[in-house]
């Protein structure tokens, strides 16, 4: 009898579908409780901060007595509760009441001096928490905190996600009210641009900046980390096709990368450039998108997206060679993290400039 199904001792047999609900059930049910114990640290925490802040304006504001204070908390927190309750771990608390006691509309004081339960996001951990509260912008900070949670990010790929200045491409790529909306829903996608960064950032591939390379490896180091490119693609992305042939003509022609859109039902076309964006390839891929409308999607799907990919591109170019509705778009990439002051100090310029225009 094959060992791999289940039995119990009088020797029946146990439907393996039936020991897969319950398992699955079981697993749900526990991932449930961690969200929930996870919540409600997250709770307690905010609460403790608060206390403390309030201790603090209430006596000497002298930082000796603040240390003073963290410290005795800490010996007397860590005797009855054990591990968790360090100086360090406090002045987070502290720290976290202060960065989340305003800018969250959802943080009030109920009248029975009760906070309401849901105001945390459940998939988020104490470690994910102490990351935001040390991200001063608000907005930003509120970004990311929902990012994080729609999407769940691990730590690490929080942190990634920042050190990649996410929020600010995507802030380049919008208008006054997308920025907005950042901050307030995180990133939707409803419409063609909603998909496009400005620039791309590659640098999991391990690329050097200055080392020689063909488009052809460029490609081939993507699919070696698609679940990284996907992650940096945004939501939504399904991959399909590593140069997908077609023909036309008699003759073949082959794109890049094919991936498909859940969200916006539609197929997202790449092609991968190494130099500066030539008005060649803009017709390239005005072909390839063509292509596909014509005999590739299926009429209950929307119009088909192309995205060059190029490591300089020219917005004039784009311009003045594809018509207005035109459903291309160029990007940049990058093979190392950018600079963030770099990128704040456009998106600062640019803001400046939306509101001198307006």
């Amino acid at each position: 009898m094959n060992k791999s199904i289940p039995i119990v001792p009088d020797g029946t047999v146990l439907s393996n579908d039936l020991l897969g609900r319950i398992v699955t059930i079981l697993e749900d049910a526990r991932q449930r409780v961690v969200r929930s114990v996870n919540s409600q640290m997250v709770l307690a925490y905010w609460l403790i901060g608060r206390e403390i802040v309030q201790a603090l304006q209430g006596g000497d504001e002298r930082a000796s007595y603040g240390k003073g204070l963290l410290e005795g908390l800490a010996n007397e927190l860590t005797r009855r509760f054990g591990r968790g309750f360090s100086a360090t771990n406090l002045k987070n608390c502290r720290l976290f009441y202060q960065a989340y006691q305003n800018h969250q509309p959802e943080i009030r004081q109920m009248a029975s001096d009760e906070l309401n339960q849901n105001v945390f996001w459940a998939g988020l951990s104490w470690s994910h928490y102490i990351f935001l509260t040390r991200i001063k912008n608000t907005d930003e900070r509120r970004f990311y905190e929902i990012e994080a949670a729609q999407n769940d990010w691990s730590l690490p790929e929080l942190r990634r996600q920042f050190d990649s200045s996410l929020y600010e491409r995507l802030a380049l790529s919008r208008d006054k009210e997308g920025v907005l909306a950042l901050s307030q829903q995180g990133q939707l996608i409803e419409k063609p641009t909603d998909v496009i960064r400005s620039p791309y950032v590659l640098e999991f591939l391990g690329l050097d900046e200055r080392s020689c390379y063909s488009e052809s490896e460029l490609e081939a180091a993507i699919i070696s980390k698609i679940e990284h490119f996907l992650l940096e693609l945004g939501k939504g992305f399904l991959f399909e096709a590593r140069q997908k042939r077609f023909t036309f003509a008699e003759e073949h022609f082959f794109v890049d990368l094919v991936f498909y859109n859940r969200l916006l039902r539609c197929y997202v076309l790449i092609d991968l450039k190494l130099g500066k964006l030539t008005h060649q390839n803009l017709g390239q891929m005005q072909m390839y998108v063509n292509y596909f409308d014509r005999f590739v999607k299926r009429e209950d799907e929307n119009s088909t997206i192309g995205i060059i990919l190029c490591h300089q591109k020219n917005d004039a170019l784009v311009e003045i060679t594809l018509p207005k509705d035109a459903n291309i778009h160029a990007a940049e990439y990058q093979l190392y993290l950018p600079s963030k002051e770099e990128l704040k100090l456009r998106l600062a310029e640019w803001v400046a400039q939306s509101e001198g225009n307006a």
